[in-house]
């Protein structure tokens, strides 16, 4: 079915003279449009959070349209037919003044959600809006992701929100990014502070030289952590110094992929895509599941080692229709810190997947696999 998700395209649609009939038409202001949609044929038209005059309702109705009304009274588009953008989220920070946060659309919803649904049991209405919200973001990542330009050829990198910048690791994520996007990949992560941070950083910085991911990295480094007053202000200060131009925007995108779930953890304004989602169960699975490029684990704690297992899952039983790799940075770390790699190489042993597993303290070697993978996995023309 087609899809109408933007004013635009709803307008060109009309004005070439197409049927409306067997279209989804999701989440506009369509009151404009009353004549046009007393008119013309409906069967099988579906209206998703549509603004329609009464006419131009009963006559949707009459010709079997289905209509999916709007939701009042939540501070989000539940019908929403577009990813986030940092812009969007982030829309009246000023930077000189941190605590502006709280006024953005972003805090406004995380508020909305902790009133409704984290303590308090949240009503019918509000759980069907949230999981209506939840498929619209589905949908528009998968647009971006299949249906938007040529295939992109999806890496993920997983690991810990207390990654602090400055550190070693948290340079050693981002210049690994840098050179997958360079190479590339669209790398994706879970869209929140530390090894996710560094992972976007690293693409916004593709088509940069090292020298300025260097500067940059000092500049955030003022700020470690994000439960830092001037966390959010050092970021915003960066993209700032170092702006996306038009032919940066396709080379250094990214998708971060956070939760109002973890909402203290404001997203990471590095990913020029975002999905975000209430529901964190499917976040997860969804992630892991785009992400068939391979995945890389760097350092992390319990939400990490979840995502290592869930991976391994889909791996060890072929549940998506793809084996693909699963990539450990830091030998000491998951082999010591984290004894992960040992267990999980253990459960591979007879699997396809088994061939797919690699521990390594080498970024190169990290490039290399995911390359040769990508050349194995890309059929010949």
């Amino acid at each position: 079915m087609i899809e109408l998700e933007t004013p635009e395209a709803f307008e060109r649609h009309l004005r070439e003279g197409h049927s409306l009939a067997n279209v989804v038409i999701q989440g506009l202001d369509l009151r404009r449009y009353t004549r046009e949609l007393s008119t013309l044929p409906l069967a099988g038209t579906v209206f998703l959070g549509c603004e329609l005059e009464k006419d131009a309702l009963q006559a949707a109705l009459a010709h079997g349209a289905l209509v999916f009304p709007p939701i009042s009274g939540v501070p989000y588009q539940p019908y929403r037919g577009t990813l986030y953008t940092p812009e969007e989220l982030y829309a009246g920070f000023d930077p000189t003044r941190p605590e502006t946060y709280e006024d953005t659309l972003d805090a406004r919803i995380y508020r909305h959600w902790e009133s409704h649904g984290r303590g308090t049991p949240p009503t019918l209405l509000e759980t069907l809006a949230q999981r209506l919200h939840d498929h619209a973001v589905t949908n528009a990542m998968e647009g971006l992701l299949l249906r938007e330009g040529p295939p992109r050829k999806v890496v993920a990198i997983m690991g810990g929100h207390s990654m602090k910048r400055g550190m070693p690791d948290y340079r050693e994520v981002a210049t690994l990014s840098r050179e997958l996007t360079r190479a590339g990949f669209f790398l994706v992560s879970g869209g929140g502070p530390g090894a996710m941070e560094a992972t976007h950083v690293g693409a916004w910085f593709a088509t940069r030289t090292e020298a300025e991911l260097d500067v940059a990295l000092a500049m955030l480094a003022k700020a470690p952590s994000y439960t830092d007053r001037e966390w959010l202000a050092r970021a915003f200060e960066v993209r700032g110094a170092f702006p996306l131009g038009p032919r940066d925007v396709f080379a250094c995108s990214s998708l971060g992929i956070p939760t109002w779930h973890y909402g203290h953890e404001p997203p990471n304004p590095f990913a020029t895509h975002i999905a975000k989602y209430f529901a964190n169960s499917v976040r997860e699975d969804g992630l892991l599941t785009i992400a068939k490029g391979g995945i890389v684990y760097a350092p992390g704690s319990a939400g990490t080692i979840q995502e290592v297992f869930q991976d391994a899952c889909q791996n060890h039983y072929n549940s998506v229709g793809v084996i693909s790799p699963m990539i450990f940075l830091g030998r000491e770390f998951w082999t010591r810190t984290r004894p992960v790699y040992p267990l999980l190489a253990q459960l591979a042993q007879g699997h396809e997947y088994a061939r797919h597993l690699l521990l390594t303290d080498s970024r190169e070697e990290v490039v290399e696999a995911l390359r040769a993978y990508d050349r194995s996995s890309t059929p010949a023309s």
